[in-house]
C-alpha cells in the first residue's frame, strides 16, 4: 500500500462513529429547538402540517443534488478525468455522508474514492472540493443579496459574504497572488513537506476558476441552492395560516447557511438551526409563532441536510461494492 493510501486509511478510520456522534449532536439541537418552542405547541403545529409540503421540500433538495452532480462531473472533465456518469454520480453522492462529520477531510472523501477505484491522485481531484465550496458560497451570497433587497438588515450579511468571496476568488483564480501565498507557506516546516503537492493542486484549481468554468459552475450553484431556498418556502407554507414571501424565505435559508458555514461547524450544526429559526420567526407573517418557526427549521434541516447524509450512507457502500477492488483496505 502506498503512503497516499496509508494516509487515506488513517484519515477515514472510524467514519461510522464520527457520523453517529454528529447525528447525536443534531438530535440534541432538535431537542433544544423543541424545548425553546414549547413542545406541546410544536406538537399542535405539526399535527396540522400538510405532508405534501415536506415531500415538495425533499424533491427540491433532490433537484439540488442533481445539479451539483452535473457540476462535479463538469469539473472532472475540466481536469481531463474521464469517469462514467453513473460512477461519477455515486462518488459525488457518497461525499454527502461527510456533510456532518467533524473530520479533517470532509467531502474530500470523493477524491479518496476516486483514488481507490481509479487511482486518480488526490492532488488532481481535491481542488474540486475547494472550487465547489467557492461557487456554493458565491451563489449563496447572491441569493442572500436578492432576498435582502426589500429590507435593510440583510445587506450587511450579504456584504460581508461578498468580501469573503472576493478574497477567496482572488487567491483561487489570480495566479500571482496564489503563487505568492504558496511561497510564503513553503517557509513553514510542516507545509514544506507537501509543497510540491500543493503547487499541483493549485494548478488544478486555476483550471476550474477560469472565467468560463467559474461562470457556468456558479450558475449551476445558484439554481441548485435556489431550489433549497424554495424548499424552506414550501415547507413553511405547509403550516396553516402562515405566510412567508419568496424573498424572505430565500434570505432566511441562504443567510443562515452562510452563517453556519462561516462558523466552521460540520454541516453548520447548531449555528444554522438557531439562525434559521430566528429569521423564519422574524420574517414570517400570519400565525408565525416560535413553535411554527422551530418546527419549520427541523423539517427543512431534515429535508436538506439529514436526507443528504442518508443518501450518502447508501451511496458509499454501493460505490465501494461496484467499483473498488476487494484488495483495498476497508474503511473501518
Amino acid at each position: 500500500m502506498t503512503d497516499e493510501h496509508t494516509q487515506v486509511a488513517e484519515a477515514t478510520r472510524g467514519l461510522a462513529r464520527k457520523v453517529t456522534l454528529a447525528a447525536a449532536f443534531g438530535a440534541l439541537i432538535f431537542a433544544g429547538l423543541a424545548l425553546y418552542s414549547d413542545v406541546p405547541k410544536m406538537r399542535a403545529a405539526v399535527v396540522g402540517f400538510a405532508p405534501q409540503a415536506f415531500v415538495a421540500g425533499l424533491a427540491l433538495a433532490a433537484g439540488n443534488y442533481v445539479l451539483r452532480i452535473v457540476r462535479w462531473h463538469y469539473y472532472l472533465l475540466q481536469l481531463n478525468i474521464s469517469i462514467p456518469r453513473r460512477e461519477s454520480a455515486l462518488v459525488f453522492l457518497s461525499g454527502f455522508v461527510m456533510s456532518v462529520t467533524p473530520g479533517k477531510i470532509g467531502e474530500v472523501l470523493k477524491s479518496i474514492l476516486l483514488l481507490e477505484s481509479r487511482g486518480v491522485p488526490l492532488t488532481r481531484t481535491a481542488p474540486i472540493v475547494v472550487a465547489e465550496r467557492l461557487t456554493d458560497l458565491m451563489a449563496l451570497v447572491l441569493l442572500t443579496a436578492l432576498g435582502a433587497l426589500t429590507f435593510d438588515h440583510g445587506v450587511l450579511i450579504a456584504g460581508a459574504g461578498a468580501a469573503i468571496v472576493l478574497m477567496l476568488l482572488g487567491f483561487c483564480s489570480y495566479a500571482p497572488l496564489g503563487h505568492a501565498a504558496l511561497r510564503v507557506a513553503e517557509r513553514v516546516p510542516l507545509v514544506r513537506r507537501v509543497a510540491g503537492k500543493l503547487w499541483l493542486a493549485y494548478d488544478a484549481l486555476l483550471a476550474m476558476t477560469r472565467p468560463g468554468p467559474l461562470l457556468w459552475a456558479t450558475l449551476l450553484s445558484f439554481v441548485a441552492w435556489g431550489m433549497e431556498c424554495a424548499s424552506l418556502y414550501f415547507i413553511v407554507h405547509g403550516f396553516s395560516d402562515v405566510h412567508m414571501a419568496w424573498d424572505a424565505a430565500t434570505f432566511a435559508y441562504a443567510a443562515s447557511t452562510i452563517i453556519g458555514a462561516l462558523a466552521m461547524m460540520p454541516g453548520g450544526l447548531g449555528v444554522t438551526e438557531v439562525g434559521m429559526a430566528g429569521l423564519v420567526q422574524a420574517l414570517g407573517a400570519g400565525s408565525m409563532t416560535p413553535a411554527v418557526a422551530g418546527a419549520t427549521t427541523i423539517l427543512v434541516r431534515v429535508a436538506t441536510l439529514w436526507f443528504a447524509v442518508v443518501v450518502g450512507a447508501v451511496a458509499m457502500p454501493l460505490h465501494r461494492a461496484m467499483y473498488i477492488r476487494p484488495a483495498v483496505e476497508e474503511i473501518s
